[in-house]
């Protein structure tokens, strides 16, 4: 592939900012051009014929670019020349000495950027490739039912983290995970998919919720020291009966019935997987009875926490009882936007996973 390809024509976004300030440069060229023509014979501007291929390398990723923008400004030296033969050739040879210098420097800083953004953007492609397919979109209906899952990463630049889910329909029922990886990047996204991989199949065999965290947490304990550490939600729907959780240090879920939310606290605060051995105690698993219409929300603290400009939390609870009715897609959209609203233009510090269940 070469920095010529129409894909690297497309220039950069550049800031308002940036565009006033380039605007700015090319105008003071402008002047001087005019200042130079205007003094006479006796001195000349032309050197400063070298900013233009310069400032147009901002602008594009196709070397040839700046190329041609410096032979216009050779050709413009060798203009201001015929109208300053006064002075001694040393100082036109400098000048397109000069001109020529920043031309080719211009062409090789566009075509290394050019370079490095494709590469950049392939891992990132692989990258997002890998979480999506660790990550696979949940049936939208299983059973009684009906599901829905938003992400968003804490900046463009880190598009994939720690955040995981899972739906699974096993002969015990729907089982679903949440959790939360400590830290981002590839060393998180290997973590969660080792913790996938171990809920996918004791999901599927252990008939005891609590005990299917217990396997995840053994697993992460395996691990080598110093490893990462997962804060976790399990959440149980079996064929009939009530309906059941296990928190392992993470963000209690949001249980919205007839307008009013209420919080989902485990009969035991247990640490997140992976420090189970650490702290001692055991997993327990919590009972509601659900109702048609109820509509549960599994989050990750990138929501919870997400702070506006003056430092405030985002009241999570008070906006999930606000929205109006509608299926969970609708719900989960019109929250992601809530919190985007309330982050402003700084973003999230952290990526935030949301899943809504409804019963139907």
């Amino acid at each position: 592939m070469t920095a010529d390809r129409p894909q690297d024509a497309v220039p950069p976004h550049l800031p308002r900012r940036i565009r006033v300030l380039l605007g700015c440069a090319f105008l003071l060229l402008v002047a001087a051009v005019v200042a130079d023509l205007v003094t006479g014979p006796g001195t000349t501007l032309s050197p400063v014929l070298a900013v233009a291929p310069v400032l147009v390398g901002v602008t594009t990723r196709r070397p040839r670019v700046p190329m041609i923008t410096g032979a216009i400004a050779i050709a413009a030296v060798a203009l201001l020349e015929l109208s300053n033969k006064g002075l001694p050739d040393s100082v036109h040879v400098t000048a397109l000495i000069t001109v020529l210098a920043a031309t080719l420097a211009s062409a090789a800083n566009v075509g290394l950027v050019a370079a490095r953004e494709r590469e950049l953007s392939q891992v990132r492609t692989v990258a997002e490739a890998a979480q999506r397919a660790l990550l696979r979109p949940p049936p939208e209906r299983i059973g009684p039912l009906r599901i829905a899952v938003r992400y968003a990463a804490a900046a463009a630049e880190a598009r994939i983290g720690g955040d995981l889910y899972e739906v699974a329909d096993t002969p015990y029922g729907i089982r679903i995970l949440l959790g939360d990886v400590q830290g981002h990047g590839l060393p998180a996204v290997e973590t969660a998919a080792d913790v996938l991989g171990v809920f996918r199949e004791a999901a599927r065999t252990e008939p005891d919720l609590a005990r299917v965290a217990e396997r995840l947490d053994a697993a992460l304990a395996g691990r080598p020291a110093n490893e990462r550490f997962v804060t976790a939600l399990f959440l149980e729907v079996p064929p009939g009966g009530a309906a059941g959780f296990v928190n392992c240090g993470h963000p209690h879920p949001l249980l919205r019935r007839d307008g009013l939310v209420v919080e989902l606290e485990p009969p035991l605060h247990a640490p997140p997987l992976g420090l189970l051995g650490l702290v001692g105690g055991q997993y327990l698993a919590g009972r509601f009875e659900p109702r048609t219409g109820d509509l549960l929300l599994l989050h990750t603290d990138g929501v919870s926490e997400a702070r506006n400009a003056a430092g405030r939390f985002y009241p999570l609870a008070q906006r999930w009882a606000e929205l109006h009715p509608g299926g969970p897609e609708d719900l989960l959209d019109a929250l992601l936007g809530d919190v985007g609203a309330w982050v402003g233009a700084g973003g999230l510090d952290d990526d935030a996973a949301m899943l809504a269940v409804r019963w139907e």
